[in-house]
């Protein structure tokens, strides 16, 4: 059964009520399981969300969570946040009567055959960090300076040689080496910025 707010939701009134309302019915039809999330209609199923319908000031419509997988014959879906999301794709409407509910069926078929297949896009991996070469140096020099550098994280490691390459001169890149080797009893970091990371340093 639905939610209360599930059903407040499609009560209210507003210029798109009986476009909202129309797939609602469609998604009724299926399979899928309705839930209120994030202040919107969503459907899932298998506890994996499929698609939600939201309405704006201007438009309205359904948000496919992995509708990079659709084969779209209609051309009608677009990429949800201009280029920010990978994945999701919608299908806006700016008129009540623009909704095929035929047409509109056989999009979230398909989404829920790519939902049961498993169909989902893969996170790109983060490209490895490129040690750059004076710090290569000085690392292969030191196996005890070696091993503390690369028992750091991904990120902090990427953090000292993207702030070692930053330095156009080799002069100013060495210079921001021995910054932060330990070459001081204290191993304090010279910027504060970089104090939070140098913790592997102070030996």
């Amino acid at each position: 059964m639905s939610s209360d707010k599930l059903e407040a939701y499609y009560s209210r009134e507003h210029p798109f009520q009986k476009g909202i309302l129309v797939l609602r019915e469609v998604m009724l039809k299926t399979e899928l399981e309705e839930h209120l999330k994030w202040g919107a209609p969503v459907y899932s199923i298998d506890n994996k969300n499929v698609l939600g319908i939201m309405a704006f000031k201007k438009h309205y419509g359904i948000w496919f969570f992995n509708g990079i997988f659709l084969q779209d014959p209609l051309g009608v879906l677009q990429n949800a946040q201009e280029g920010k999301t990978k994945a999701m794709r919608h299908w806006k409407f700016t008129k009540n009567e623009e909704v095929d509910p035929t047409a509109v069926l056989s999009y979230v078929e398909e989404a829920i055959a790519n939902q049961k297949k498993g169909l989902q896009l893969k996170p790109e991996r983060k490209k490895e960090t490129q040690i750059p070469l004076l710090l290569q140096n000085k690392l292969d020099s030191d196996n005890s300076l070696k091993k503390a550098f690369e028992s750091l994280s991904p990120g902090r490691r990427r953090e000292y040689c993207e702030y070692i390459s930053s330095a156009k001169q080799d002069k100013t890149k060495l210079s921001r080496i021995d910054k932060i080797l330990p070459l001081r009893s204290k191993g304090k970091g010279v910027n504060d910025q970089y104090r939070s990371g140098i913790s592997w340093l102070q030996h």
